[in-house]
């Protein structure tokens, strides 16, 4: 591709061996980066590339061969980043995406920081929203100085010609990789069993250890006795901090028998009578009260009072375990003056601060390797199983590798936050709403995880999806009351719109349920000034045959939203037995998510977050007893199985809006189009997740 157009624009007959010699002089290859902010010096732009002559934020290097090489800024947890990348990247390059490789950032902000975010992070849908830009400028870099050095019949190196500030990107008329679907990159790794996770690392001389941490949030160890441990074939040592026991052994099952072997007496501290109901009932109190304003707009208090029809409900959703198939692991060999971790992670330049805020050691001294993610759904943004590895590591004279066990993973997981809302609205005669009440109590995350996010009294991620409903709807109060429970909190594949799109749509359903309307058309009606989420719902309501009967038992719910940049409507036809059971039968999606760079990948998020929505809504839960989490494993943290999976239609508007993210959308919208599905089976409104089947019992 890219020699056709070298030909024509220099009038030169090039073949491929004289394309790969224009940057093939001086060690060869040509090393392109593209910046965020101001470029760095020389010397942390080799640090972090080799020898590049640029500071990059994400790199291309082109080889001798005509190997192209990526190197990610972000990371690959299954959303099929390192396919959508490199297809930016070839596209404006113009090479096959088959001579595409990539290979993991190391840590720097400065480098390659997410733009959108501030600094290297992969999270939030935003991989694409960040990249698409900044990679394509990258590809378009190498061509145009590629096409330079031809033009100049050779004479000159390119990788010596100066950067091009700007530099022309193709008209979407002209992609040929942008827009249609490719087969992903790392499968045949992941397939052949060559793909190295976190969990894979190997190290001389590494041993392995596991943990037991406090059962009860903010414990102590108060007593251990090791010495049966010790007696267990193959451990080695018994590791002990203020509030965890770790056992290092030869393999992970010497470490788990020897762990089993402690005797540990806790000092459970101040929490030790914490429930749910508990929680529960604090957050009720403090949700009486009001909270920081969001947004208010016209007289809410006025509307209400005047309205024809008043509707006011509660609605909680509960904390939830990420439950990723790969358990968290770090693997780490602290030394006198220096420290290498080995991991995977979505934050790596703080899983850097951290282990040099442990060690003492400075930042420069702490090496990082990072590797695929086994699944990550935000929870591995957090660094509590870095900061506890390199503690460990400390205390062991070799590299050691901490596993934590799914019992351990499962309760002592950074949990999705306990949201308890009031809702209430004022309808016209006709049914419409004349004012609209929301208030929220819960965790605010990126109050801890990002301090300057949090201001005026919340943070842009907790309201998201409640702030600014895709209706229209005059007379709006929404506000915010902080409510931080003795449970950590942390993202769980979105927050804020998890919550908020489940009250915003039930509610929705209910007042079209008031208004003896059906909920497509009332929301319709509701969406005249929102073009993009109108047509999403009309395309979803006829895929999935809005209005046609269904068997008896059964109901068919709707949601529409705007989250992660992306316009998404759901349509779900459920079945509830007698017994009370759900079974989710088909899923129609409808999504605008702007220019679309794989539709293959698309169609994968949507099934996995579905997926992942309904295990959360059916099933989805961590309990509180006596300040410990009750769930352990897969047994009572229960999943979707294969023969539960529902049909999946995926349906994508043609759109040249610019890219929204696709990796949490579908899990936020198919909680409530499912209740509203339930609701049209039964009659039963559910306004608590998750589903309880004895409410629904009709037997």
């Amino acid at each position: 591709m890219i020699l056709d157009q070298l030909t024509k624009e220099t009038g030169a007959t090039l073949s491929r061996r004289g394309f790969i010699s224009v940057g093939a002089t001086l060690g060869g290859g040509l090393l392109i980066g593209v910046g965020f902010g101001a470029a760095p010096s020389a010397a942390e732009a080799a640090g972090a590339a080799g020898s590049a002559p640029w500071a990059p934020n994400a790199v291309v290097r082109i080889a001798p061969d005509g190997q192209v090489t990526v190197t990610m800024p972000y990371i690959e947890m299954g959303q099929g980043t390192y396919t959508s990348i490199p297809m930016l990247v070839a596209e404006e390059l113009e090479v096959d995406l088959a001579s595409v490789r990539f290979e993991h950032a190391p840590p720097s902000d400065k480098l390659y920081g997410n733009p959108l975010l501030g600094f290297q992070v992969t999270g939030g849908s935003t991989t694409i929203r960040a990249a698409y830009e900044p990679m394509r400028n990258a590809g378009a870099t190498a061509r145009t100085l590629l096409v330079q050095a031809a033009a100049q019949r050779w004479r000159v190196d390119a990788a010596k010609l100066p950067v091009p500030e700007k530099v022309a990107l193709k008209p979407r008329a002209d992609f040929k990789l942008i827009g249609t679907p490719a087969k992903r990159l790392d499968t045949p790794s992941k397939v052949n069993g060559t793909a190295m996770y976190g969990i894979d690392a190997r190290v001389p001389g590494m041993k392995i250890a596991t943990l037991k941490q406090s059962p009860v949030f903010g414990g102590r160890v108060r007593s251990v006795d090791d010495s049966a441990a010790l007696k267990v074939r193959g451990v080695r040592q018994v590791v002990r901090l203020d509030d965890c026991v770790a056992v290092v052994a030869d393999h992970m099952g010497a470490a788990k028998k020897g762990l089993a072997a402690l005797v540990i007496e806790w000092d459970d501290g101040a929490n030790a009578r914490v429930s749910t109901e508990s929680i529960v009932q604090s957050m009720a109190q403090a949700s009486r009260k009001p909270g920081a304003v969001v947004r208010t707009e016209g007289d809410n208090a006025k509307a209400m009072a005047s309205a024809a029809q008043r509707l006011e409900a509660v609605y909680e959703v509960p904390f939830l375990v990420h439950a990723a198939m790969e358990p968290l692991n770090c693997t780490v060999h602290v030394r006198k003056d220096s420290c290498e971790v080995w991991v995977g992670t979505q934050v790596i330049t703080r899983a850097q601060a951290t282990a040099a805020a442990v060690t003492g050691l400075p930042i420069e001294k702490v090496t990082m390797h990072n590797h695929l993610l086994g699944g990550g759904f935000s929870r591995r943004l957090e660094i509590d199983s870095v900061t506890r590895a390199v503690q460990i590591a400390q205390q062991v004279d070799a590299p050691v590798k901490v596993i934590w066990t799914r019992e351990e993973d499962t309760q002592h997981d950074m949990y999705r936050p306990y949201f308890y809302d009031r809702v209430s609205a004022g309808l016209d005669a006709q049914g419409k709403p004349v004012a609209w009440s929301h208030r929220i109590t819960g965790s605010s995350i990126l109050k801890r995880w990002l301090p300057p996010a949090y201001n005026k009294g919340f943070d842009p991620e907790t309201i998201d999806g409640a702030e600014k409903p895709p209706y229209a709807l005059p007379n709006i109060l929404v506000d915010y009351v902080n409510h931080e429970p003795p449970v950590p909190t942390a993202f769980w594949r979105g927050v804020g719109p998890t919550h908020n799109v489940f009250v915003v749509e039930s509610f929705i359903d209910e007042l079209a349920a008031a208004a003896k309307t059906d909920p497509v058309a009332y929301r319709s009606a509701l969406l005249g000034q929102n073009p993009r989420a109108l047509a999403v719902l009309k395309l979803a309501a006829e895929k999935a045959g809005w209005g046609k009967p269904l068997p008896a038992g059964q109901g068919r719910g709707v949601s529409v939203q705007f989250a992660f940049g992306t316009y998404m409507a759901l349509v779900v036809d459920a079945e509830v037995a007698k017994s009370g059971d759900v079974a989710v039968k088909r899923v129609v999606c409808a999504l605008d998510a702007g220019v679309i760079v794989n539709p293959d990948t698309v169609q994968a998020q949507v099934e996995s977050a579905v997926i992942f929505g309904i295990s959360g809504a059916l099933w989805g839960k961590a309990t509180v007893k006596d300040g410990r989490i009750e769930q352990s494993n897969f047994h009572d943290v229960r999943v979707v199985r294969m023969n539960e999976t529902p049909a999946i239609e995926t349906h994508i508007v043609a759109s040249q809006e610019a890219p929204g993210g696709m990796g949490e959308p579908g899990t936020s919208a198919l909680a409530p189009a499912l209740t509203n599905a339930i609701f049209a089976a039964t009659g039963k409104r559910l306004r608590k997740l998750p589903v309880d089947s004895e409410l629904l019992k009709t037997a």
